[in-house]
């Protein structure tokens, strides 16, 4: 049963000729899907509306030709056959009672045409945001009158192909927001100079699109509230009164800060609702309705902001990523149940860099097409009797469990050697700035501790021998890995020259620490462990030397838009960071190497942290197979392998590993995944 706390957040909201039919509202986000993938984005966003999103929307729809986004995969709208694809979202969309929402948009300056070729465009040629092909020329004013002219043929198919709420968005260094700008816009006519003339590009837009689709659709725009971006943003005292002219155009406001890697900022850096202290300043300037994001899932926090005035609806990307059936669950008071955002941003990184999103949580993210998967049901097994073991309470093993609990299996064992769940999470989450990442094992152990076929045990280790005896007919080995320490490097295989037995990760979260206090971390691994180990020791006072053969630090991390924030945090807490340096041997008083052009490189140290490569643990799954007359004997119908004992890897593939053999494992041969339907253009 709903708290009564939380009845506000289902009100239907009024937006234009439109109703939402509660505050809760999907913000359009990227997927990797657009118009080219219509069957994988019409189940990927319509299973947000099944899960109670009132309203849903699809990612940025470039309407023109010169706002060309290949190789990214944006929702193009520019010809029927455009709309005949989105049109299948729309559908799943309402299917659910939601409201379907679309982003027009072009990026000016920003725009990459490396398949389109056109010249990019923008109020001046002043400069453009991508610096390679060609620079922007200036917008004439019958390139205003044609870019208008697309706006209102978009938003005319959105119209007809169902959307109910269309976007002129500029937000985020887009177009409009460039006109607005005084730093991109150093135009002489009337579209340029004062405020009044720089807004007049974005207000005749809106007020044609308007003109054109406004009876029968809510028109929404995405602003930028942030001056701190510096001189090429627009400053919160031209932003608030540039609001008050639109307003009587506008029926929602969307509202953002100035730069993505804030808007959706890493919880490792940003807490829930960190916007807050730009975006509630909007409500001074309009009486309209208001959405904003601050991936927010905690109830009371979403009550509260809807109660104060400042927002009237919740605004969601990520969060509706890891949970597409958190407004349901709220309104059945299962607030246990939410699979709460980690603001690990690994959604970004595998939508930017794979163009197909994915999720560190939801394991079904992205797959609702392809393999038919949903959040929150799975197919019962036909062969309820079999008994599981699970060797392995880390990521992979709890998922794993998890889900062959749900399919209805009589009896899932899941037996770890360590006392806490959580496997390398165990000591992932205590590292600096990385507590938020213990939500994947929390949310686990929760599903789990709910289900009566599931038997977790902990402080257990077992042998092969003991595995052979356990009496399980299915065995899963979800074993881990651990990280090397005799100074082989990934890549080039080369060894450190004396470095064997030097200090890894586990050793220094399991209490051991450096022999001096001037300490090398070296890093092939190019993501979060070095960092976080560093920031540990320099945190305990250690003169911290972070060291990688990498042309910065973590270059992961820049997929997931925490890299530059990352290295400067590093900096301002005294870590020294080398870049560019292959590490070749090791004394008791300093590390040597080369750097990136062949010049020999040294630096004293009194100990060397690894943060090479990881090491399967495979060794009882061998020692299974090894035997296979009394494998049989023991009455065990399959042995199979996953998450890091098979292969090191992301947190959220090893996850999605543990996942789908469960749903697959009534297979012939799980080991290897089962056909994908495959997603052709309409």
């Amino acid at each position: 049963m709903m708290d009564p706390r939380h009845a506000i957040l289902f009100e239907p909201v009024a937006i234009g000729p439109k109703t939402l039919p509660n505050r809760f509202y999907q913000v359009p986000h990227a997927s990797g899907f657009g118009s080219a993938k219509p069957l994988t984005q019409a189940a990927f966003r319509g299973i947000k509306a099944a899960g109670g999103w009132g309203g849903v929307c699809v990612e940025y729809a470039p309407v023109s030709a010169d706002a060309d986004e290949e190789p990214h995969v944006a929702a193009y709208l520019q010809d029927d056959r455009d709309a005949t694809a989105l049109g299948l979202t729309a559908d799943a969309i309402h299917e659910h009672g939601s409201l379907a929402g679309m982003e027009l948009y072009h990026g000016g300056n920003s725009s990459k045409n490396v398949a389109s070729r056109h010249t990019r465009i923008a109020p001046s040629a002043r400069t453009a945001e991508i610096h390679w092909g060609s620079a922007a020329r200036e917008m004439s004013v019958a390139d205003i009158a044609r870019i208008q002219s697309d706006f209102v043929r978009g938003a005319r198919l959105a119209r007809d192909a169902g959307f109910d709420i269309i976007y002129v968005y500029g937000a985020h260094g887009y177009l409009l927001t460039q006109f607005l700008s005084p730093w991109h816009n150093v135009r002489h006519d009337s579209y340029g100079g004062t405020l009044a003339n720089r807004a007049r590009f974005a207000l005749e837009t809106l007020e044609l699109v308007r003109d054109a689709v406004g009876a029968d659709c809510a028109i929404a725009t995405r602003i930028c509230l942030d001056g701190r971006q510096g001189v090429k943003g627009v400053r919160v005292e031209e932003m608030l009164p540039f609001i008050q002219m639109a307003e009587p155009l506008v029926d929602l406001f969307d509202v953002t800060v100035g730069s993505w890697p804030e808007d959706s900022g890493t919880s490792r850096y940003f807490p829930e609702g960190h916007q807050l202290s730009w975006t509630s300043q909007v409500r001074q300037a309009t009486s309209k309705p208001i959405v904003g994001v601050g991936r927010y899932t905690n109830p009371d926090q979403m009550a509260a902001l809807i109660s104060s005035g400042e927002f009237d609806l919740i605004g969601a990307a990520r969060p509706a990523i890891a949970d597409p059936f958190l407004p349901r669950k709220i309104a059945e008071g299962r607030l246990a149940d939410i699979r709460e955002c980690t603001g690990s941003n690994v959604c970004i990184l595998k939508e930017e860099d794979f163009r197909h999103v994915g999720c560190i949580q939801n394991p079904t993210a992205g797959e609702e097409f392809r393999r038919g998967w949903h959040p929150e049901r799975v197919d019962p097994t036909p062969d309820p009797q079999r008994s599981v073991l699970v060797v392995g309470a880390g990521p992979a093993g709890m998922e794993c469990s998890l889900t062959l609990a749900r399919r209805g299996f009589d009896a899932v064992h899941l037996v770890d050697a360590e006392d806490e769940l959580g496997g390398r999470l165990r000591w992932t989450r205590r590292l600096p700035t990385l507590g938020d990442w213990g939500r994947i094992t929390d949310w686990r152990r929760t599903q789990l501790d709910g289900l009566d076929n599931v038997q977790v045990i902990t402080g257990r280790r077992l042998t092969a021998d003991e595995v052979l005896e356990y009496g399980a007919d299915i065995v899963i080995l979800a074993t881990g890995s651990h990280w090397s320490s005799d100074g082989t490097q990934p890549g080039t295989r080369k060894v450190i020259t004396d470095a064997a037995g030097s200090l890894t990760p586990e050793r220094v979260m399991a209490g051991e620490r450096p022999s001096g206090q001037r300490v090398a971390v070296y890093d092939c691994d190019g993501y979060y462990v070095a960092p976080g180990i560093a920031e540990l020791l320099a945190g305990e006072g250690y003169d911290v030397h972070l060291v990688t053969p990498e042309s910065v630090v973590s270059p992961m991390s820049d997929g997931t838009l925490e890299g530059p924030m990352l290295r400067q945090h590093l900096h301002d807490l005294g870590i020294h960071q080398h870049t560019g340096v292959t590490l070749r041997s090791r004394t008791a008083q300093s590390v040597g190497g080369e750097t990136s052009f062949g010049d020999t490189w040294e630096l004293a140290v009194d100990d060397l942290v690894l943060v090479t490569h990881q090491v399967p643990d495979d060794g009882i799954h061998r020692a299974l197979l090894a035997d296979a007359d009394r494998l049989r004997e023991s009455g065990i119908g399959a042995v199979h392998l996953i998450g890091d004992a098979v292969s090191p890897r992301w947190i959220s593939e090893a996850i999605f590993e543990g996942h789908r053999l469960a749903r697959e494992i009534d297979l012939a041969d799980p080991t290897f995944p089962a056909p994908m339907r495959r997603d052709l253009p309409v």
